[in-house]
């Protein structure tokens, strides 16, 4: 087991969920913030490669990177206000969101930047959600990947938000040339629903093989996940929980996949290994569904489950 962090680059924002009285309730969020967070919380070394602001919703970003051992570098606090993450749920506790991003200090990270702050020495690198749709923080996601692409996994989850997407063929382009450093990418079947309309959602992610990655982990919600590789197809079922809401589910499955397949040192093409690591995020992101908002488990809490 490498000793190296993992770094995650994309968005930090607060979400707000609806409240009790009419209210909104701020959460700490963004996906890439989120899985971080989880995988700190799992006990692995991780750096955030996100900019934080320096106003108070930004201080309460930072507290709870630094709570969950997550390292930001001091290069990445940027003065201009946080993100916004305006999210809805239906009666099934699924989130919609509309992002409140323009001049805030998510557009902060340039890919200048991002190199300076990056770690050195890496074990792996996380890239997706906004961070591959928003300027200039996208460039600077595509120009981290390139530059630990053969030296450190690279870990991609789109997590495709169409609402926050000004260019759909700019994001396509983007995500192609990023797959083609990738050796793990995680697709949900809402995300298939935009980048293969139409398709069965197994063989458009068996599909996503032929583009560079060595795995392909397919989510689906309640029903569990899949995994594609060498080996072929692998089914993880989900544990019944009671939902209160999905914010975070996803973000809570990568990174505890990515912490427990880091500590595990296998080869993706390891059928038993890839198994035993997606039960694993699987049942981390089920159990977080029974919180509020992004509160990915810790490894103790995941055990105590079982």
């Amino acid at each position: 087991m490498t000793s190296a962090p993992v770094v995650v680059i994309g968005e930090a924002l607060i979400d707000l969920t609806p409240g009790t009285g009419g209210g909104l309730q701020p959460h700490v969020g963004g996906g890439p913030f989120n899985v971080a967070r989880a995988i700190g919380r799992m006990g692995r070394a991780v750096a955030f490669g996100g900019v934080v602001s320096t106003d108070r919703f930004g201080d309460s970003l930072a507290a709870a990177l630094e709570a969950d051992g997550v390292s930001l570098h001091p290069g990445l606090r940027d003065p201009r206000l946080t993100a916004l993450a305006l999210a809805e749920l239906d009666g099934q506790g699924q989130a919609a969101y509309r992002f409140y991003v323009a001049g805030t200090a998510t557009e902060g990270l340039t890919p200048d930047l991002a190199l300076a702050c990056a770690p050195a020495d890496v074990s792996a690198v996380y890239a997706g959600g906004l961070g591959l749709v928003l300027e200039p923080l996208a460039a600077a996601s595509e120009a981290l990947v390139a530059s630990r692409a053969g030296r450190a996994l690279v870990f991609v989850d789109p997590n495709v938000r169409p609402a926050a997407i000004p260019d759909m063929a700019a994001f396509r382009a983007r995500l192609d040339r990023v797959l083609a450093s990738t050796e793990v990418v995680k697709v949900s079947d809402a995300d298939l629903e935009v980048l293969a309309p139409g398709a069965p959602s197994e063989s458009a992610a068996e599909a996503l093989l032929g583009q560079g990655p060595k795995l392909v982990l397919l989510t689906l919600g309640g029903k569990g996940a899949v995994a594609f590789g060498a080996f072929g197809r692998i089914a993880v079922s989900a544990p019944p929980v009671r939902v209160v809401d999905t914010i975070g589910a996803g973000d809570s499955f990568s990174g505890a996949w990515l912490a427990h397949w880091l500590a595990a040192g296998a080869d993706l093409a390891d059928a038993r290994a890839v198994s035993a690591t997606t039960r694993y995020a699987v049942r981390a992101a089920a159990f977080s569904c029974e919180r509020a908002g992004a509160a990915p488990l810790t490894a103790d809490e995941l055990a105590a489950r079982d």
